[in-house]
């Protein structure tokens, strides 16, 4: 079964910065491409950092206002999280203000991993890299959510030619595949509980695929089988050990 790559999805026109490209210009680029955050990068393409709108903002929120009484100094002021906002809260150009490590992604690597990355990284966009780590793409949350606009029909096709032929060796016949909105319907007989619980557990993992309904039955409950063969086996070999 083969997931969507991130490549097929992403932007291939990024907007970015270099180290010493200055405040004002990148506060510029997000504005004129109405986007929220961009890579910056070094002479070869290697992505060094990314900055966000928040990065800015942290900045007009740190500038003390003329009108507040004077801050007092407190411990809390020395953990490298506020010494980090304070250095932003300063920054001149796309290096000082740009959070780093970057949090990147391959092109060859699957939207359903991207989309991981992104929830545990809690960000938006991923800059995309090729082979070689250079900057070849961009890909926001927004393109993720594209693998859900799949035709109910291509997904279907997929289950049958993916899941049925290829993983269960099953005619078409055998199994009839429904898709509505995104959801699969899998209906009839197969011999094993066992395949059933495959066939169900692949579609799910398919791109596009909102939620799977298995309607499917079985001749034989090999679980079973297998639980009353290992119990079996244990049997036996307590009754070697004896010997």
């Amino acid at each position: 079964m083969k997931h969507n790559k991130v490549g097929s999805v992403m932007t291939t026109d990024v907007v970015r910065a270099e180290y010493a490209t200055p405040f004002k210009e990148v506060a510029g680029l997000l504005g004129e491409h109405r986007i929220s955050g961009l890579p910056v990068v070094d002479d070869d393409e290697k992505v060094i950092g990314v900055i966000s709108e928040t990065d800015l903002l942290l900045r007009q929120a740190e500038t003390p206002d003329p009108y507040q009484p004077k801050k007092h100094f407190r411990l809390a002021d020395l953990t490298p999280a506020a010494r980090k906002r304070e250095a932003k809260a300063h920054a001149r150009t796309a290096g000082q203000l740009m959070s780093e490590p970057p949090v990147t992604v391959h092109a060859e690597d699957t939207i359903v991993a991207a989309a991981r990355t992104m929830v545990r990284h809690h960000v938006e966009r991923l800059p995309v890299l090729d082979a070689e780590e250079r900057l070849v793409g961009i890909v926001t949350r927004r393109d993720l959510l594209q693998v859900f606009l799949r035709p109910d029909d291509e997904i279907r096709n997929e289950v049958i030619d993916e899941v049925l032929g290829r993983a269960l060796w099953l005619s078409p016949r055998v199994i009839d595949v429904s898709v509505a909105d995104g959801v699969v319907t899998l209906s009839g007989q197969m011999e094993r509980k066992s395949e059933t619980e495959i066939a169900a557990s692949m579609t799910r993992q398919m791109d596009g695929v909102v939620g799977v309904v298995s309607e499917l039955t079985y001749r034989l409950d090999d679980a079973r089988i297998q639980a009353e063969e290992q119990a079996f086996r244990g049997v036996a070999d307590d009754w070697l050990r004896r010997l």
